[in-house]
């Protein structure tokens, strides 16, 4: 139904090269190269800057994006409306989610929509939050799971994660149940590069715990497996928690801290019927799950 063209210059951002966007659509190089350069004498200047290894948007470019963006995926909506109309059951969802989230809650999540939407295909984005945000922001993801604050997109708070501390098995903080700015004092910490930007930040801003103290490790597990070997401390939310291993210590800190997880939602692809019927499930599975912990709806 759309503009081909449309088609070629998201495969030709998405792929980074006219070579394996020709790939991805099933068409010749020449062909890319031929729909990018109309679309760019049809719009009056150029999408793309030429290199050796592929290409870049200009500046230009990067402001239409998120409008070619939305006609593909109003597109897409209309024809899981006239497929639904019809009787059938198709569509598409892609979401973004952190680490934690696609580990803990995307299995049971996907398992219980593809039981009620077999035909429907489900594409996964791992991403930092700031990540996350921008590619619902274009419409290059559906639905996002976050922290907040997030700028610029429909926001769904979902609920609260307490942030915790993680010792080695032998330390025991001083008040014996949380960890008090005396037990915190003079101590390294292990994190991932990406948390240390929010309410981990936080946390140990509190503590008066500088930036000289931090190293940084690859993922959670290796966060509890060092910690368990004595090389410093972790700082980690429950949900983190939830299916990690290690002999290793978790305590609340004196002043409870927490981050908020949240949906985010692109105002056009939310409308589609399997987006929004992805909504549905994913509330199912929070209010099942998380029954004492829901937050109210904005």
């Amino acid at each position: 139904m759309s503009n081909f063209s449309y088609q070629v210059f998201r495969a030709v951002v998405e792929k980074g090269t006219f070579i394996q966007a020709a790939a991805s659509l099933n068409v010749t190089p020449s062909a890319v190269s031929h729909s990018v350069s109309q679309l760019e004498t049809d719009l009056g200047f150029p999408l793309f800057i030429r290199n050796r290894t592929g290409v870049a948007l200009t500046p230009d470019g990067a402001k239409v994006l998120p409008t070619v963006q939305a006609i593909l995926n109003l597109e897409d909506q209309l024809a899981q409306i006239a497929d639904n109309i019809n009787g059938l059951n198709t569509g598409r969802v892609r979401l973004g989610a952190f680490s934690s989230v696609s580990t803990n809650w995307l299995p049971g999540i996907i398992q219980a929509f593809k039981r009620e939407t077999p035909a429907v295909a489900v594409s996964v984005m791992q991403g930092g939050f700031n990540e996350i945000g921008e590619q619902v922001r274009t419409g290059a993801v559906d639905i996002g799971f976050s922290l907040l604050p997030v700028a610029e997109a429909n926001v769904v708070p979902l609920l609260k994660d307490p942030i915790y501390c993680i010792t080695p098995r032998d330390f025991v903080p001083q008040n014996g149940k949380t960890m008090t700015d005396a037990d915190m004092a003079k101590r390294s910490f292990i994190l991932q590069q990406g948390d240390y930007d929010r309410d981990t930040k936080a946390a140990l801003d509190r503590y008066q715990v500088s930036t000289n103290s931090l190293v940084y490790s690859v993922d959670d597990q290796s966060i509890l497996s060092m910690v368990e070997a004595g090389l410093g401390w972790g700082v980690l939310p429950k949900l983190a928690l939830q299916k990690l291993t290690g002999d290793v210590n978790i305590y609340p800190f004196s002043e409870p801290f927490a981050r908020t997880l949240c949906l985010v939602t692109n105002p056009t692809t939310q409308k589609s019927p399997s987006v929004a019927h992805m909504l549905t499930v994913i509330q199912t599975f929070i209010q099942t799950n998380y029954p004492d912990n829901l937050l109210p709806v904005r």
